[in-house]
C-alpha cells in the first residue's frame, strides 16, 4: 500500500510539473554571452531565424540560441542603447546617442575615433539579414542606417527661461534610450493576436538626468514615430559625421508621472499579452517617490491633457496614466497588478532586472537581460534569462523555477 501511495505521489508531482510547463515555449532557459568590452544595453529575439540580437554599447551582435556569436557590427560611433525587433520588415531599431559629453568621450577613446562636435540622437535601423560575418564595419556597407530625431536634440540643447526660471535640458533631457514597437494608445477590446495585427509605431523614451534638486524632471517622456517615414529618411553611417536627416517632430509626445529616475527610460517594450508598455529604469533618489525600477502603462486608455507637476510652465501636455493601483486585466492570466505608493500616486515594481534588456515573446514569457562583469576576466556579460510574467507585485518568476 505504501509503495502504491509513493507511485501515486510521483505521478501526481509529474502531472503538476507538466501542467505548469504546458505553455512554456521550446526555448532555452538562458542565452549566455560574455567576453565583451562594454556592458549590454538591449536584447531582441528573432524566433523565425532562431537567434538573438544584443547591443554592447558600441558593438551589435547576432547570436544563436546557445550564445555563439554568428555575426557582429563593430566600432559603432556612439552609444547604441535599447533595441526592438520588427518582425514585419525584419529590422532591428535601436537608439544611438552620439554625444560630446563624458559618456561620448569614453566611447570615442575606446574606439580610437574622434569626439563628435555636437550631441545628436538617432534611431539605428539594422538589416539583420545582411549580417553575415564578424567585425563588420558600419561605414563600409548598408547593414546599418541612421535617422536623426530632431526634437530630442532640441530638448537636450535647450537653455533658457521658462516661468521666470533658468532651465537647461528641457524636462531634464539627457538624450534617448528605450525604444519599442507597439500599437496606438487608445481604448481597444481585442485579443493579443488582434492587438499584434494593429498598425505599429516606434515609441522612443527620453533619457532624463537624475537630479533631486529639479522639480520639472519627474516625468518619463515617450515619443511616437511612424516606422515607414523613419526608414525613408535614414542614411548610412559615416565616422566623424553626424547628419540631421530625420523628422522635425514626433507624431505624438506623452508624459508619464513616475518621479525622477537616473537617466530615464533605459529599456522600453510593448507586450501584446498584457497590452502594456513597460519601462525599465535605473531607480531615482527623490525621497518623496517610491523609486520603482519598472513601470507599466496600459495602451488601452485615452490620453489626457494636463499641466506638468513641478514644471516652470502651466502649458497642458498630453499625458498617459500608469497602470492603476488595482491593476488591469484583473482575474486573467494577463493581469497587471503593481505595487503602489499612496502619497505620490505612482505605481510600479521593484524588479531587479530589465534596465539592460526586456523582450516579451508571447503568452506571458519574456527574455530579460541579467548583466554582470566576469570577476576573472573583467569582461562584460549578458545572461538573457527566460522569465514568466506573474501578474502580481513580484512581476516575474524565472521560467525554470515556476
Amino acid at each position: 500500500m505504501k509503495r502504491l501511495m509513493k507511485v501515486f505521489a510521483v505521478i501526481s508531482a509529474l502531472f503538476m510539473t507538466v501542467a505548469a510547463n504546458a505553455g512554456k515555449p521550446d526555448l532555452p532557459d538562458s542565452i549566455y554571452v560574455g567576453g565583451q568590452l562594454q556592458h549590454v544595453q538591449g536584447i531582441a529575439l528573432d524566433q523565425e531565424k532562431g537567434c538573438m540580437y544584443m547591443s554592447f554599447t558600441s558593438r551589435f551582435l547576432k547570436v544563436d540560441m546557445n550564445g555563439r556569436i554568428l555575426a557582429s557590427i563593430d566600432r559603432i560611433q556612439g552609444h547604441l542603447g535599447a533595441m526592438t525587433f520588427n518582425h514585419q520588415d525584419r529590422k532591428v531599431y535601436a537608439s544611438l546617442e552620439c554625444k560630446d559629453d563624458e559618456i561620448g568621450q569614453n566611447i570615442a577613446k575606446k574606439l580610437n575615433v574622434g569626439i563628435v562636435s555636437e550631441s545628436r540622437f538617432y534611431i539605428a535601423i539594422i538589416d539583420v539579414d545582411k549580417m553575415t560575418s564578424l567585425n563588420m564595419d558600419p561605414e563600409n556597407n548598408d547593414v546599418l542606417r541612421t535617422v536623426c530625431l530632431l526634437k530630442p536634440c532640441e530638448d537636450y540643447k535647450f537653455s533658457g527661461h521658462l516661468g521666470g526660471q533658468e532651465v537647461k535640458h528641457l524636462y531634464g533631457c539627457s538624450g534617448i534610450d528605450g525604444v519599442a514597437i507597439g500599437r496606438e494608445v487608445k481604448p481597444l477590446e481585442a485579443t493579443a493576436k488582434e492587438r499584434s495585427a494593429q498598425k505599429m509605431y516606434l515609441y522612443v523614451g527620453y533619457g532624463i538626468y537624475g537630479d533631486v534638486n529639479r522639480t520639472d524632471n519627474d516625468y518619463q517622456v515617450i515619443q511616437r514615430y511612424d516606422l515607414a517615414k523613419l526608414a525613408k529618411l535614414a542614411k548610412p553611417m559615416i565616422f566623424g559625421e553626424s547628419h540631421v536627416s530625420g523628422p522635425k517632430k514626433p507624431e505624438k509626445e506623452y508624459f508619464i508621472y513616475t518621479g525622477n529616475t537616473n537617466y530615464g527610460v533605459q529599456n522600453l517594450t510593448y507586450d501584446p499579452y498584457t497590452d502594456c508598455l513597460f519601462m525599465a529604469v535605473y531607480k531615482g533618489k527623490k525621497e518623496q517617490f517610491p523609486n520603482y525600477a519598472l513601470f507599466a502603462v496600459s495602451m488601452n486608455q485615452k490620453p489626457f491633457k494636463a499641466s506638468l507637476k513641478g514644471a516652470a510652465t502651466t502649458k497642458k501636455m498630453l499625458q498617459l496614466a500608469l497602470v492603476p493601483a488595482g491593476g488591469v486585466n484583473a482575474g486573467t492570466p494577463s493581469a497587471v497588478v503593481p505595487m503602489s505608493d499612496t502619497a505620490s500616486g505612482v505605481t510600479g515594481w521593484r524588479f531587479k532586472w530589465g534596465s539592460t534588456g526586456l523582450c516579451p515573446i508571447g503568452d506571458g514569457y519574456w527574455y530579460i537581460s541579467e548583466n554582470s562583469k566576469d570577476k576573472y576576466t573583467k569582461k562584460q556579460v549578458c545572461n538573457a534569462r527566460l522569465y514568466k510574467w506573474t501578474g502580481t507585485e513580484d512581476a516575474f518568476v524565472r521560467a525554470d523555477r515556476q
